[in-house]
């Protein structure tokens, strides 16, 4: 192949973003498959992100068949395996970053426009044949939805893999609470080690260079030259233009596209996935949903060959049957083992889904059918304490997939309650049905968050199985009296055995299972904490809160089951 390293590409502004370009060594004009993002196109995914690597490799020995891992970098494809199915692969840094200068701000409308222009930087290329496709996890997803919304011509096809999308909802604020945890360990570790100027940063192995430029940049000058994004979004409680900036306009996203979902990211990706098969323009897109760790199943060769066969037919026009293909691909999974089973559909939510309501009994702590004959209430400590409701054995083998929701009748002791709501399910022996999460290898079926000052529901984006929040005003409780929320969960997969039941937890804090090893990251919701005594002071959101329920508060899960098919 033909590789050429930081490749100036100029902005309107006159700035150069630099990229590293592989492609194949011969006169054919090839597609471009593309990533721009703050990660470092000069930093090695063995080195820097080495734990995960070492996992990868562990437990895929055999990962990438016919590379040598020489040329990997984090959470974009590798160049070994593309070049050689005909594909050009250009990673760019994004402004502010790697070898890239300018002011650091990420998913801007600064950083769109830019990456717009490099996408037809590359699709004008004499060697490209005017297609260029974008595909990556993560950032490298979430930033496709947002170039997209701009409509590049020579934009032609994407695969957002694992990708949030709306700033706020997904990422940020979790039903309006701070999800401070993950993005204090993410940003100073993955955005700002790899600024631009950063003399400590990252070593580039094959320019032999540091990644982050040949000019080092003191602190001071460095810290003026980004955007206070975590002290911006500390600061900014409601969904003001900040956020609306950072997140894509769905009615402008066209291109077609191949959405891959993780059951198992509560807390940043999957709702983004779902919400861009729902409510993008796009007349041509699929939604996947599968399991493992984040950066998993985009290396193995399912995913690998999903890739493939998709932008075969968007950016070489090969006939290879995939416009045909069902719109969803599901990969259910099942208790106790990492075996799936691929079903495909063809919309989302499914169409048979039986919305089943759950009643909430205070007398019991139980999940029924049936709306409790009378009234109870049931008290916790938020600080410190959490409630349990348990549905009684299923009868037959049941599968739940879909959005959840929970529709709550409250009081506080304070003028604010947080609310974090966890499903999980239980075997006959007692054994938690538990699964290898992004990051967290304990993950529970389902979450979902609200802050009860953020209650107020948009009558036209809520629909009856997903409620959808303004975040635009906040409403204080009046202790003791009882008000009605909606909780949004987000969805998952799942076919459980006859016999197992069902556990609603909802508490005022994280859900955390005690850890043998005493890592947070392994207790049931990963690095998606949310613990900044800023955004939850004890005095407000540590009181006592109370659950009502029964016919004159009739709280209730919401669950989408799916009937079983005729065989």
């Amino acid at each position: 192949m033909i590789i050429e390293r930081d490749v100036a590409i100029a902005m309107d502004d006159g700035l150069e973003l630099r990229a590293d370009l592989y492609r194949p060594d011969g006169p054919a004009r090839v597609p471009v498959i593309m990533t721009m993002g703050p990660y470092g196109k000069g930093v090695r995914y063995q080195d820097h992100y080495k734990h995960s690597w070492d996992w990868m490799i562990q437990a895929h020995p055999d990962l990438l068949p016919g590379s040598h891992h020489q040329w990997l970098t984090w959470e974009t494809v590798d160049p070994e395996i593309w070049v050689a199915w005909g594909y050009a692969v250009m990673r760019v840094d994004s402004r502010g970053t790697g070898r890239s200068p300018g002011f650091l701000d990420i998913l801007s409308k600064r950083e769109t426009l830019d990456y717009y222009q490099a996408i037809e930087w590359a699709g004008t290329r004499d060697w490209s044949n005017g297609k260029v496709g974008l595909n990556g996890i993560s950032y490298y997803a979430i930033n496709q939805w947002h170039v997209a919304a701009l409509q590049p011509p020579h934009l032609a096809a994407m695969i957002p893999w694992e990708g949030a999308a709306d700033c706020y909802r997904d990422f940020f604020r979790h039903g309006g609470i701070l999800s401070n945890k993950f993005l204090e360990t993410w940003y100073p570790r993955q955005v700002l080690s790899v600024q631009h100027g950063n003399g400590a940063g990252p070593r580039d192995p094959w320019l032999n260079e540091s990644a982050t430029g040949s000019k080092s940049l003191s602190d001071k000058e460095r810290e003026a030259n980004r955007l206070a994004t975590l002290a911006n979004v500390s600061a900014r409680e409601m969904d003001d233009r900040w956020y609306q900036e950072r997140s894509p306009d769905w009615s402008k996203v066209i291109t077609p596209f191949l959405s891959a979902a993780n059951w198992a990211g509560y807390g940043l990706h999957p709702r983004g996935n779902f919400a861009a098969f729902m409510h993008a323009a796009s007349r041509q897109k699929w939604l996947e949903g599968h399991p493992g760790r984040h950066e998993e199943w985009f290396y193995l060769d399912y995913g690998l060959q999903l890739q493939k066969r998709f932008f075969d037919y968007f950016l070489k026009d090969e006939q290879n049957g995939w416009g045909a293909e069902p719109r969803v691909w599901l990969n259910l999974r099942r208790p106790f083992t990492d075996d799936v089973e691929l079903r495909k559909e063809n919309e989302w939510p499914l169409s048979e889904t039986q919305w089943t309501q759950l009643f909430l009994d205070a007398d019991d702590d139980a999940l029924s059918r049936i709306v409790p004959s009378r009234d109870g209430t049931k008290k916790f400590v938020a600080a410190r304490e959490s409630t349990h409701w348990l549905s009684s054995p299923l009868d037959e083998e049941t599968e739940i997939t879909g959005p959840l929701s929970l529709k709550l009748f409250i009081s506080s002791s304070t003028s604010d309650a947080d609310f974090f709501v966890t499903l999980q399910a239980f075997s006959p022996d007692g054994r938690e049905v538990e699964f290898q999460g992004t990051v967290d290898p304990h993950t529970p079926l389902a979450q979902g968050w609200l802050r009860a000052s953020h209650r107020k529901l948009c009558a036209e984006r809520s629909l009856p199985y997903q409620p959808y929040h303004t975040h635009d005003e906040k409403q204080p409780l009046v202790p003791g009296d009882i008000y009605e929320i909606d909780i949004e969960i987000w969805p998952t997969c799942i076919v459980l055995p006859a016999g197992y039941h069902l556990v609603l937890d909802i508490r005022g804090s994280d859900f955390m299972r005690p850890s043998s090893s005493g890592d947070p990251l392994r207790s049931g919701s990963g690095p998606w904490l949310h613990d900044d005594a800023f955004d939850r002071p004890m005095t407000i959101f540590g009181g006592d809160v109370t659950i009502h329920t029964g016919p004159d508060s009739p709280s209730h899960l919401l669950v989408p089951i799916i009937p079983k098919r005729e065989t």
